[in-house]
């Protein structure tokens, strides 16, 4: 039982269901009450305890009912149709007929475990014997389609195919009609364990093939993603922001000390002759994180934007004075849309409002200095996304050199490939004169780890 459980925790996992440790004891226990003898009850004692949120209820609920439905073995059974059809026949003696049937029906002593399990044509028992042998033979490990044949090898051999193949060569050779009816049955032992590795394929090869094409997704240029992979993609982005918000969001147990203060120390316990009972610590001073964040969410750059407006919807729950705009030819504050919407919503609502326009960087840091200027502190980072191309116009620097003075640093990350700064009406070469940081942002892995580090400064 305890194999088993691991191994279909295994399976919750590849089906996107989180279990921890304690989880995982919390779910033994409960089974351990319930027992394996009520499917129904079994179920429903795993959901209830795995099971965090209805999403996870249904994966959970599907990988159960797959994990515990075992393959059933075809059975084929010529003889016993033709002597059935002879027994009718009223030309045929039914007593001989009966014997011969018998005596045919009887396997021969000496044959292997296998061949004797085959030849009984017990169901129930063929099945636990493919069990044991797809554990025996690390079902749980395969990874690729490709890997069906090794694992319906191993199993076979585990169940003791090179014996039964011996007893197969020595029945052909002296009861060729009961040869015929082992051929079969190991035929449909064949396809049941076929059907069992391809059920152990769908069940923990799952994980490993969302981690390939997320791999793939994680380094592909944002900019050139296909139509068909863009929920694909969002998906990743939902999971990087998951990420951000479990490593970042979750309240401080206990505060760094940092080193011991040795004047407060003795001061504090003059009373005692200078014994440090109370011990006084230097604690280090931590800004509380003020992010302003600025889109650009025009045209050339309007599949990208999406993107990170997904990422900028993740830092409202991370951080909690966040300060969100976006500007195509003009800037408007959006951080009440990212707050109080749904990502879709939110994007959608944006954009309608001033997305795919032509860029204008300089006229959108006017509006910018005119209107917000005032929620830039010494303690602000300020977070730029765009392409730097404002399309030939003024792209006031000044302003840009007014903002990264007024606050604690200036981060400008950018969707396009670096060779490409400064070609055309790009104007990153001089914006970047004034940012503390300037990254490549082209890739969601390399989005992640900007706003992680970026992030990551505040704690």
């Amino acid at each position: 039982m305890r194999e088993n459980l691991h191994r279909f925790f295994r399976a919750a996992r590849g089906a996107g269901v989180h279990v921890s440790p304690a989880e995982s004891i919390d779910a033994m226990r409960a089974v351990a009450q319930v027992g394996l003898t009520d499917r129904a009850i079994l179920r429903d004692a795993l959901l209830l305890t795995l099971a965090k949120s209805q999403d996870e209820k249904l994966a959970l609920g599907d990988c159960f009912d797959l994990f515990f439905s075992q393959p059933e073995p075809r059975q084929d059974q010529p003889e016993a149709d033709d002597s059935d059809d002879a027994s009718q026949d009223p030309d045929q003696s039914p007593p001989a007929s009966s014997a011969s049937d018998a005596g045919e029906g009887q396997p021969p002593e000496g044959l292997g475990p296998l061949a004797q399990m085959l030849m009984s044509q017990d169901r129930n028992a063929i099945s636990a014997a493919i069990a044991s042998a797809a554990g025996a033979a690390s079902l749980s490990d395969i990874r690729y389609s490709t890997q069906r044949g090794i694992f319906s090898s191993r199993i076979l051999d585990a169940m003791g195919l090179q014996r039964l193949r011996d007893d197969l060569d020595e029945l052909t050779a002296t009861n060729p009609a009961l040869a015929e009816r082992l051929r079969a049955a190991l035929d449909g032992l064949r396809e049941a364990v076929r059907d069992t590795v391809s059920q152990g394929l769908a069940l923990y090869a799952r994980e490993e093939a969302e981690n390939l094409r997320n791999e793939i997704l994680r380094n592909a240029p944002l900019a050139r993603i296909e139509r068909r992979q863009v929920a694909e993609m969002r998906a990743l982005i939902r999971q990087i922001a998951r990420r951000l918000r479990e490593r970042y969001s979750k309240p401080r147990k206990r505060q760094r000390r940092g080193h011991l203060d040795v004047r407060r120390t003795l001061r504090r316990n003059a009373a005692w002759g200078g014994v440090p009972f109370l011990t006084a610590w230097k604690r280090k001073h931590r800004d509380r994180p003020k992010i302003v964040a600025i889109c650009d969410v025009s045209g050339s750059v309007a599949q990208v934007s999406d993107f990170f407006l997904l990422l900028i919807h993740s830092l409202h729950e991370v951080v909690d004075d966040v300060h969100s705009f976006a500007f195509s030819s003009h800037l408007i504050e959006v951080s009440e849309i990212l707050e109080k919407k749904s990502p879709e919503e939110a994007m959608a609502e944006i954009m309608s409002k001033v997305g795919f326009g032509s860029s204008d960087y300089g006229s959108s840091l006017v509006d910018f200095e005119h209107d917000f200027m005032s929620t830039l502190t010494p303690q602000t980072t300020v977070i730029v996304l765009g392409d730097a191309r404002s399309n030939n116009l003024d792209p006031r620097a000044d302003i840009l050199r007014r903002i990264s003075e007024r606050s604690k640093r200036l981060v400008w990350l950018n969707p396009e490939g670096r060779l490409a700064w400064g070609f055309g009406d790009s104007e990153m070469p001089r914006y970047a004169t004034f940012c503390s940081v300037v990254r490549q942002c082209a890739t969601a892995q390399q989005l992640e780890r900007a706003v992680s580090d970026i992030v990551a400064t505040y704690q």
